[in-house]
């Protein structure tokens, strides 16, 4: 199965399909968010080189920054991919509350579980999408975009579940999505808590409260934990020497990112690149 719906004038894209380790050419295209649904048995994907297996009843939320492949599938499973051009998550931030929770650049794989309501939800999301890409009129673009809408504030639910986010501490969570945001968006140029905590009008104590709620890494670590899976992104995937990823990442000097990629990883960016290309060596 594959539904695609391609404004060629736009360049906007939204598919759906339940082959994906097929199609080379969407395994390929850099441009799309993926949302992942197992619904039976097991698959096992590779995300940035990472091996993990998810079983039914669990949904994988990838931005376009993830590599993906497909290893061995046990079950079956639904993907749905969109571009920015046909939804941008950033521009339209303040209607889904999506960016930072259910997308984000970090090696953290985001995923959460649905039970049998919400998976009967997602079932009529899908049949309203197979009756709309039958239908081609001027509406047909905006319909769409609803059901794409419906399907990932659905999900951004689902994950706010896994996090226990009550009512009244949904602010707090807030500015913790916020935070993953600005990281995302500016790891590059801003490597200090105090920066984020600016932008976000809070204190850095207050920061780090509201991560240790939601139990997650301090401030500094997640801000780490970014430039590391952006490093490794580029020594895996690309040409680029360690010294060309250092100031791409915005380090000073080749000496300062060396430091700081060693003491993240125990390892040199040459031992990662050369580990790497010994892996795939071996599962070729």
């Amino acid at each position: 199965m594959k539904f695609v719906y391609e404004n060629p004038k736009m360049k906007s894209k939204l598919i759906l399909c339940d082959t994906l380790e097929k199609d080379v050419e969407l395994l390929r295209d850099k441009t799309l968010y993926k949302f992942i649904w197992i619904y039976e048995g097991e698959v096992e994907l590779v995300i940035n080189h990472q091996h993990l297996t998810f079983h039914a009843g669990e949904i994988v939320s990838l931005s376009y920054l993830h590599h993906l492949k497909l290893g061995e599938i046990n079950g079956r499973y639904r993907v749905m991919l969109f571009n920015n051009r046909f939804y941008h998550i950033i521009d339209h931030d303040s209607e889904v509350f999506c960016n930072g929770l259910l997308f984000n650049g970090s090696q953290n794989i985001i995923s959460f579980r649905v039970n049998d309501e919400e998976a009967l939800k997602l079932d009529r999301l899908t049949e309203l999408f197979l009756e709309e890409v039958a239908i081609h009129d001027s509406m047909q673009d905006e319909m769409l975009r609803i059901i794409l809408k419906r399907a990932i504030i659905l999900c951004c639910r689902l994950a706010r579940n896994k996090h226990g986010v009550l009512p009244q501490r949904c602010m707090r969570f807030e500015i913790m999505r916020k935070f993953y945001a600005l990281v995302d968006e500016h790891f590059r140029e801003k490597k200090q808590v105090q920066e984020y905590a600016d932008i976000l009008h809070k204190s850095a104590k207050t920061l780090a409260n509201i991560l240790s709620y939601y139990h997650q890494p301090s401030a500094i670590k997640i801000i780490h934990n970014r430039i590391i899976a952006e490093a490794e992104r580029l020594l895996y995937y690309t040409s680029k020497s360690s010294k060309e990823i250092g100031f791409q990442l915005g380090f000073e000097d080749h000496a300062s990112f060396s430091r700081f990629f060693k003491n993240a990883t125990g390892m040199s960016a040459t031992e990662f690149r050369r580990q790497d290309r010994r892996m795939k060596r071996e599962r070729a």
